[in-house]
């Protein structure tokens, strides 16, 4: 299930006794994780109640022995063990293909592994305990991964996509009780993603920046995130193709911020670029200019300057650009270098 789904069952107190929180995306489990504790201790006392144990620190016996307690003057019981993925260790009992242990048949229920012991407990669970499973990662073979998958008990807290996280941005934002535009938002995940935790303390500022129930704007995202404006990266690119060395510096100098590294800068220019390499290759395979430019996320009004600015390039240019903005990235990242020289060295071999 996704985390939303979860959150929801959450809300409408339709709770399951094992939820399996699996996924790299912090923000998201600590979410579902959150809002399942939340809806479990209603109408209790959560000192009586709650459990919580940390794999590795903790025994698998611990966490069975808690979820089989009886409540204390409450409907349910909320057990949560974390960092399941310490317990994965090479030669558990379902590590190996089909998720069977070459040996499970000569061992007895003391004698399974942690997660193994966990994929039982989850074939008759307590009905009065909640218990929460969280883990960054597991094997797909796992029993307690499969029986997940299988009962609809795994809740999936992956990272979002690219295309996906705009949206995500415009319903926390609405959360809050702000509105913010699509361009807008796409511009902020895109300077602020991908790890989302980031990209919600981002919003929490703009939030109170921009004051209760008013819009977020690009002067909001510009002044709090980024001093990066989208009309400035299409500027700096339109200098590029135009071979406008002069211009294009110019440009840089006035938007790159030492500050940030310069990397929010350069996700936007080479964000840009991979549209174009979208484009050129729709127009390539027969598309007209404005399904091409939807193809590739490129607004309508920038469809046919953009057409245009494809035909004018030196064949070869798009692929050698893209292998420029990756060397700057490396560069960003692990050189000595300062970003501004970094990036103008971008710039003249874009321009050349």
């Amino acid at each position: 299930m996704t985390p939303e789904q979860a959150i929801q069952e959450a809300t409408k107190g339709t709770l399951r006794p094992v939820y399996l929180v699996l996924g790299e995306e912090r923000y998201l489990a600590d979410e579902v994780v959150a809002a399942l504790r939340e809806a479990t201790m209603k109408g209790g006392i959560a000192g009586f109640n709650e459990d919580k144990f940390t794999a590795g620190e903790a025994s698998v016996d611990a966490v069975l022995s808690a979820s089989k307690m009886v409540p204390m003057m409450a409907k349910l019981r909320f057990v949560l063990a974390r960092g399941l993925e310490r317990w994965e260790k090479k030669g558990d009992g379902d590590e190996d293909e089909g998720g069977r242990g070459a040996s499970e048949g000569k061992r007895g229920a003391k004698d399974l592994s942690p997660l193994d012991a966990l994929a039982e407990y989850a074939k008759a669970p307590i009905q009065s305990t909640v218990l929460v499973l969280s883990a960054t990662k597991l094997h797909g073979q796992r029993k307690i991964v499969t029986a997940g998958k299988k009962e609809d008990f795994l809740v999936n807290c992956e990272p979002l996509s690219r295309k996906a996280l705009p949206m995500k941005i415009r319903e926390l934002t609405k959360k809050q009780g702000h509105d913010i535009a699509p361009d807008v938002a796409d511009h902020l995940a895109e300077i602020a993603g991908p790890e989302l935790g980031y990209v919600a303390d981002a919003i929490n500022r703009l939030c109170l920046f921009v004051g209760e129930g008013k819009p977020i704007t690009e002067d909001a995202v510009v002044t709090m995130v980024a001093r990066v404006r989208p009309s400035s990266v299409w500027e700096l690119l339109d200098a590029l193709t135009r071979r406008k060395l002069d211009k294009a510096l110019a440009v840089l100098a006035d938007v790159v911020d030492s500050k940030d590294g310069g990397l929010p800068l350069l996700g936007l220019v080479a964000s840009n670029v991979r549209k174009m390499v979208k484009m050129d290759s729709a127009l390539r395979a027969g598309s007209n200019v404005n399904e091409a430019a939807a193809r590739a996320g490129i607004p309508p009004f920038k469809a046919q300057e953009t057409a245009q600015t494809l035909k004018s390039l030196p064949r070869g240019t798009l692929p050698a650009w893209v292998r420029l903005l990756a060397e700057a990235d490396r560069a960003l990242k692990g050189s000595k270098r300062t970003p501004q020289a970094v990036l103008e060295t971008m710039v003249i071999s874009m321009c050349r």
